[in-house]
């Protein structure tokens, strides 16, 4: 089987590979070239720019014919599935809970919660629920993977101030105060990238149980914003004191960003019974492992 892989080297791309690999599928991946390609007779490399040209897109899947295509990127999936269409059977997309909205209830079910705030995500989250459409009207299995917080070896993982910051990670290790908006209840899931990988590698091999559906995919549980600050306190062996503020404060003044106070106003706890029960899904690391491994790979990249 042929599967193609585009960003197949980054956070979640280099575990899904490798499990692709130890499956013995043949792989194409696509990728700009910016980072190191494993070596393995079994993957293709293709250096290619992530775009909207649907004609360069249809050469290059007339050269590969894949079985399989996973999109982890996102950002042209209609172009790579109107491309791919003819020789794909399993198209298989990487979104973000994010994309469903402020949390209403949690967990939070793979449904619209509120009107997504990012224009980006709500983008795609629309064009996601098209081909969903679509490629069940053409016969196309159809599958998308919904992380919460990707966290983990092989990137910068989630700072107190709800970006990723190195900067931000040396100051929590001096352990100076964290602001953060009362209550500090808002749960926050980081999820291991070996763990998301995971949620793809199960659709590949499970298609017909994975066709025609959204999975979430995330922690067994989440943490509460306090609780997050105190897990890195723990792992950087200092106490980090918390200066509440009220949200109003905290988002006009202090962390202004919706991109990063996000994180301290909408839960992240998704639910992931569905993908369990369908797809057998089990969570290998809890959010204190994985931020723990984020911060040894840290330090063995000398980052901090």
């Amino acid at each position: 089987m042929k599967i193609c892989v585009i960003g197949g080297t980054g956070h979640i791309g280099e575990n899904l590979i490798r499990m692709l690999v130890a499956e013995k599928f043949q792989i194409f991946l696509v990728t700009r070239g910016n980072k190191p390609v494993p070596d393995n007779q079994l993957i293709k490399f293709i250096k290619k720019t992530y775009d909207n040209n649907l004609v360069e897109w249809q050469k290059l899947f007339d050269e590969i014919q894949p079985d399989i295509i996973i999109d982890i990127l996102g950002g042209a999936a209609p172009i790579v599935y109107s491309a791919g269409r003819i020789y794909c059977k399993h198209f298989i997309a990487c979104g973000s809970i994010w994309m469903f909205g402020e949390a209403k209830v949690v967990p939070t079910p793979e449904t619209t919660q509120s009107p997504c705030i990012f224009p980006g995500y709500a983008k795609r989250y629309a064009e996601m629920l098209k081909l969903k459409d679509e490629a069940k009207i053409g016969g196309m299995k159809f599958t998308a993977i919904m992380p919460s917080n990707i966290c983990g070896p092989g990137k910068i993982p989630l700072d107190c101030y709800g970006s990723r910051s190195i900067e931000n990670h040396k100051n929590h290790m001096q352990g100076k105060p964290v602001p953060l908006p009362e209550p500090g209840q808002t749960l926050i899931g980081p999820c291991d990238a070996e763990d998301v990988a995971t949620g793809f590698y199960l659709a590949v091999m499970n298609p017909e149980m994975a066709a025609d559906e959204i999975f979430n995919v995330g922690s067994a549980y989440a943490i509460t914003a306090k609780q997050f600050v105190e897990t890195y306190g723990k792992i950087y062996k200092v106490e980090i004191p918390i200066e509440w503020t009220s949200w109003k404060e905290y988002s006009q003044e202090i962390n202004p960003q919706p991109g990063a106070n996000f994180h301290f106003k909408a839960h992240m706890c998704p639910d992931i019974s569905k993908i369990s029960k369908k797809l057998g899904y089990k969570p290998k690391y809890t959010p204190e492992e994985t931020m723990e491994r984020a911060v040894c790979w840290m330090k063995v990249q000398n980052m901090i």
